[in-house]
């Protein structure tokens, strides 16, 4: 056995003294309510381009951050809880739902990984449910959000088959205030009431197709 943490312990693999608990099991183990969220959750979906050394964890109870086995276990507060499933044929995991885990991460995409890694992941998958997503934007209920949310999802609308309603819902709920997508955006869109980086759609999918 090994301590990670007060309260939560580990069997150790005697072949290679790793841990027998997986990252994701350790995560979910650290209070009764912790589940994954934001790029882990992209991750255990197997979506993610980019391997993180921390996992994301959202729960009713905070927890201070903390290191195990080359891995940071950081706290993400969340306002909401609904959206959190149990993968089938899985034991002690619990994670945000695809459309759930789109909306966190556009939300705080500026704190946890970066626009590009958020657009990585969103070229990614391969369906969204426009009305789950709507949930979830309701659910937070913030006009930036709408914002971002609307104006990224408009340029995946044929991946994902978005119909033209869910976009014009998302321009309904923006507002009047300009806001800024990141600190080094330039370029003003009157549609959306948002500043985004010049170079934005300069992003292209690994196979050289342009976003836009």
């Amino acid at each position: 056995m090994k301590k990670i943490r007060n309260n939560l312990y580990t069997c150790i693999n005697v072949a290679d003294g790793q841990p027998v608990a997986t990252k994701y099991h350790i995560a979910c183990a650290i209070n009764n309510t912790a589940y994954l969220s934001h790029h882990s959750a992209f991750e255990y979906m197997g979506i993610s381009n980019q391997v993180f050394y921390e996992i994301y964890v959202s729960s009713e109870k905070r927890f201070d951050d903390f290191e195990f086995n080359g891995i940071t276990y950081k706290y993400v507060s969340s306002k909401i809880s609904s959206g959190v499933i149990e993968p089938k044929d899985t034991l002690g995991i619990r994670v945000t739902s695809l459309e759930r885990t789109v909306v966190d991460s556009i939300k705080d995409f500026e704190k946890i990984g970066c626009l590009e890694e958020l657009l990585n992941c969103i070229e990614s998958i391969p369906y969204l449910n426009e009305n789950e997503i709507i949930k979830y934007l309701d659910a937070y209920n913030l006009q930036f959000l709408y914002q971002k949310t609307g104006f990224l999802m408009e340029h995946f609308k044929d991946q994902f088959r978005l119909s033209d309603g869910f976009i014009f819902y998302c321009r309904n709920k923006i507002g009047k205030s300009t806001r800024y997508l990141t600190k080094d955006s330039t370029k003003y869109l009157n549609k959306w009431r948002l500043v985004v980086p010049e170079d934005l759609f300069q992003i292209t999918e690994q196979g050289g197709i342009p976003l836009v």
